[in-house]
């Protein structure tokens, strides 16, 4: 499997070339506009063709590519790539533009190509074998689910926040596939002119459901709680966490010597990916819950915009 590589920046040096590189089935096609970073990646993991212009990357046939570019320009290069029927990775967000998404997922579809969103926390394995509603994608016998992920001294812009941090935590409790900000619960504070902190919450069903990021706690975090009847988990990190169960605390932890990347879902991420690719198709549940998570967070930066600017 070829597999075109777009971007090379930090993200994709530190969570991707790892282990795509390891693969004995793939081989990797590098593609950077930065020509010292692309001879410097591509000597470092003996990768024979690298490129400086996407579009090229065509010449060399490739099965799929996966884009981990800055956001601005998601949208142009994904469409290039849908339009030549080439799977499609893109970490996320896809864009930061409702329309768009739906543009870019008609476009998968006319085509029918898979267009991947790169959501690696839907692929936590301590997370997934004890809460298996996050394996599954569905809310199941879930009675509450909060997803909080902080920062230290880092608020920001409305648009940024949302939809390049915010909407981790945002798609991790999105289950249901919520598009719309109807009978949704919004809180926030503003920094000045920034955002510094925003909680989302609704009910499917009997479920309660809660996204929150303060980006003004002191310190960088991330802790996820699940309640059951009779039962509730407490994570965290992504390897360390708690279940309580009649009366009783067990502390959860992930196997031993597992990787870093693996543990933070990037390994099962790849593989799903791959699987994709395969397959030639994705499941009709992701691809609903991939427009949703982005339609929830355009909405979301809309009316946080509109308050901002009434104040």
């Amino acid at each position: 499997m070829r597999i075109g590589v777009i971007g090379l920046g930090d993200i994709a040096q530190r969570a991707y070339l790892p282990i795509m590189t390891q693969l004995n089935n793939v081989e990797l096609v590098l593609c950077t506009r930065d020509t010292a970073v692309l001879a410097s990646l591509s000597e470092k993991y003996r990768i024979k063709h690298s490129y400086s212009d996407y579009r090229q990357l065509t010449k060399k046939n490739v099965d799929a590519v996966m884009i981990h570019a800055a956001t601005s320009v998601h949208f142009d290069i994904a469409f290039w790539f849908l339009t030549q029927g080439i799977p499609t990775f893109v970490d996320k967000p896809l864009v930061d533009s409702g329309e768009q998404v739906e543009l870019l997922y008609n476009l998968a579809e006319k085509h029918q190509t898979p267009l991947y969103v790169g959501f690696n926390r839907r692929h936590i394995p301590l997370y997934n074998k004890h809460l298996p509603e996050l394996a599954s994608g569905n809310v199941g016998e879930l009675l509450s689910l909060r997803w909080e992920k902080n920062r230290y001294n880092l608020p920001g812009d409305i648009q940024t926040f949302i939809f390049d941090d915010f909407i981790h935590a945002l798609d991790s409790v999105n289950l249901n596939c919520k598009a719309t900000l109807d009978d949704v619960y919004i809180t926030h504070q503003m920094f000045g002119n920034q955002l510094s902190r925003v909680d989302v919450q609704w009910q499917a069903g009997q479920c309660l459901l809660h996204a929150s990021m303060n980006r003004l706690t002191g310190i960088t975090n991330e802790t996820v709680s699940a309640t059951y009847h009779n039962q509730s988990y407490q994570f965290s990190s992504f390897t360390r966490g708690q279940r309580w169960l009649n009366n009783e605390e067990r502390i959860l932890t992930s196997e031993d010597w597992t990787p870093m990347l693996a543990t933070k879902g990037f390994e099962g991420m790849i593989n799903d990916w791959l699987g994709v690719v395969e397959e030639g198709s994705m499941p009709l549940h992701t691809i609903e819950r991939n427009i949703s998570s982005h339609q929830l967070a355009d909405l979301l930066s809309h009316q946080l915009h509109s308050l901002f600017e009434r104040h």
